[in-house]
């Protein structure tokens, strides 16, 4: 169990928490989210010691262990075992399996397993580093950012195994379906406070919209309620039979305070700028072959032809060439063989990973986007900065001084600065917040021309793909469908455990068949019909129940202007009363809501098993 109470801390004059507090409670899997640059890495410094609070508290049982993963490449040992061995417990040391359940989990082979770490890529390193804190079993696990150095296969593998994690877990990530996959309670700093709920991401953000939306609506009544009473007093004041009501008025407006209206929080707000195209094919791959050395192909005999408006995930492990293809298709690799045939009508542009080591640190951001489009002019790359949220004199900020999210978002503004019908993607939303994922999705979703994006994201897969580039079991193919279709046709088994289904066809009479699905309908009904009779009930009385709050709500305001202390604390015990009955309310409708899915989802399958 942690506590923090009342902290405060601020940098350069900017206020990042304002006497905010958090319990994390035992069990509890906790996702921080706030935007970039807001106070999530320096709370989880402060809690990990190697910051301090300006004011408050961070305190916690003792013997109360926290594990807390270093992007800190350092390494003692020369074998990957051993290196990761160092994080299991004195009592532990010789449990060789615990490391290596762990390492094969996070991509690792058993040939890795005996090679040096100085061997592997900075990826790998981060993921060993990632292993020897989940073997040292930390009573609070702390996770900023695991998964920017996981492939798809990796990250499904530490969700379930953060799923099953016994204690407790405090989550830093902007792939927001890991999030909400893993955690228990969302976490939010908002406004130099710390808000938990539990519940995902969605009911975390809808909470704060609606909080807002209150806490505007009660201003502007006080404030209207204010101005009533200064027009009272300035009208009657002179008149002495009105005296005592006048002075009773002065009274409470000088006890009264006024609440400052919400500076509004700034989002991303941008589109990409699309360059019509008349063609039927934006590009063809044909019989495409790639390796680094010649008798090893990453990529073999491939071909792909992208459409106008195709959304191509490309997915698959790391190091299998997914980079390697976006790189082929934009000229910076040349093929061993094949062809990339790209339409001359085609404008295309690069996101690649690594891309903002390219920007110049002796820049400003108006500067390197003015650059990276020459025919654009300064206010088309202000308009643009403004976009991407550095407005006015932020424009002018050097490239140097900038976070990694920041330096991001300068990425993204310079694909904005010309008009583009193709996007290539690798890894676009690694240093974005979830707001900012949010944004970006959006934009990719409004975009008139073809993606081809390599991500690990699967929320991104999933609002995004049509078809897919699946690299898997050392091959390069074409999935046509969507991430939803490929996980329950095909899904991420382990590629030495693959085994082949074949299952013989059942051949039924059109009378047999009849008869098993009027069986299997009727079996449906009796079995989904006290779920949907416990769902319709929950939802009456959620309906009731909300009418009742937004009835006390009002009475509430009433007894606010009326200044009547008893009425407002009974009213309160009141609220929350029906806040907590509908807080469990709804968690039994969710509970009741996934049986009903479950069994509609298993026969809906067995019907589609007879009409095969």
């Amino acid at each position: 169990m942690l506590n923090i109470d009342a902290v405060s801390k601020s940098f350069g004059g900017q206020s990042l928490l304002d006497k905010a507090g958090l319990q994390i409670n035992p069990g509890e899997r906790i996702g921080l989210v706030g935007r970039n640059g807001h106070g999530k890495t320096t709370l989880l410094n402060m809690i990990s010691g190697t910051d301090h609070p300006d004011e408050g508290s961070i305190s916690c049982p003792s013997g109360y262990r926290m594990g807390f993963l270093s992007q800190k490449i350092e390494f003692s040992k020369s074998r990957i075992i051993d290196e990761a061995m160092l994080g299991l417990l004195n009592h532990e040391k010789e449990q060789t399996w615990k490391a290596e359940k762990i390492l094969a989990g996070l991509g690792f082979s058993e040939n890795d397993f005996i090679k040096n770490p100085n061997e592997f890529s900075g990826g790998f390193q981060v993921r060993l580093n990632l292993a020897k804190v989940l073997v040292s079993e930390p009573d609070l696990l702390i996770l900023d950012e695991p998964t920017n150095y996981l492939d798809i296969t990796s990250i499904r593998w530490i969700s379930q195994f953060l799923i099953s994690w016994p204690r407790e877990l405090l989550l830093v990530t902007h792939d927001r379906s890991f999030m909400d996959n893993v955690v228990t309670h969302i976490a939010g700093i908002h406004r130099q406070k710390i808000k938990k709920i539990k519940g995902n991401t969605a009911k975390y953000y809808l909470q704060i919209a609606q909080d807002e939306e209150v806490y505007e609506k009660t201003r502007q009544n006080e404030e209207k309620r204010k101005k009533e009473i200064e027009l009272f007093i300035s009208r009657f004041r002179a008149k002495a039979r009105l005296a005592n009501m006048v002075q009773s008025r002065i009274k409470t407006l000088e006890k009264s305070e006024s609440k400052e209206k919400l500076q509004k929080m700034k989002n991303l707000d941008f589109s990409f700028n699309y360059l019509p195209f008349a063609g039927k094919q934006v590009l063809m791959i044909e019989n495409l072959s790639f390796g680094w050395q010649s008798d090893i192909l990453l990529i073999d005999n491939f071909s792909l032809t992208v459409y106008p408006e195709d959304r191509i995930a490309v997915i698959g492990k790391n190091g299998k060439g997914k980079t390697t293809l976006l790189k082929l298709i934009s000229k910076n690799l040349t093929a061993v063989s094949g062809s990339i045939i790209i339409n001359p009508g085609v404008q295309l542009d690069y996101f690649e990973q690594t891309n903002v080591q390219s920007l110049n640190d002796g820049f400003t951001i108006e500067e390197e986007l003015i650059l990276s489009s020459p025919d654009s002019d300064r206010q088309a790359a202000r308009n643009i900065c403004g976009a991407m949220m550095f407005e006015k004199d932020a424009a002018l900020k050097k490239i140097s001084v900038l976070s990694g999210g920041e330096k991001s978002r300068v990425m993204l503004g310079k694909l904005l600065m010309s008009p583009l019908n193709l996007l290539l993607l690798d890894e676009p939303s690694n240093h974005l917040d979830i707001e900012s994922c949010d944004a970006f999705v959006c934009a990719l979703d409004n975009f008139e021309g073809a993606v081809v994006i390599v991500t690990h994201n699967e929320m991104f897969l999933h609002s995004l793909a049509n078809r897919l580039v699946v690299f898997k079991n050392n091959t390069v193919e074409v999935f046509e469908g969507t991430y939803q279709e490929f996980l329950e046709k095909v899904g991420w088994e382990e590629e030495d455990r693959i085994v082949e289904k074949i299952q013989k066809p059942v051949t039924l009479s059109k009378k047999e068949l009849r008869q098993k699905k009027s069986e299997i309908i009727t079996e449906k009904s009796k079995k989904i019909k006290p779920v949907k009779q416990k769902i319709e009930k929950l939802e009456n009385d959620i309906e009731k129940n909300e009418a009742l709050i937004a009835n006390i709500n009002v009475q509430l305001l009433e007894a606010s202007h009326d200044q009547d202390g008893q009425k407002i604390q009974n009213l309160s015990k009141e609220l929350a009363k029906f806040e907590n009955l509908n807080e469990i309310l709804f968690e039994d409708l969710e509970i009741q809501m996934d049986a009903y899915d479950k069994i509609e989802n298993m026969y809906l399958h067995q019907l589609k098993e007879f009409e095969r």
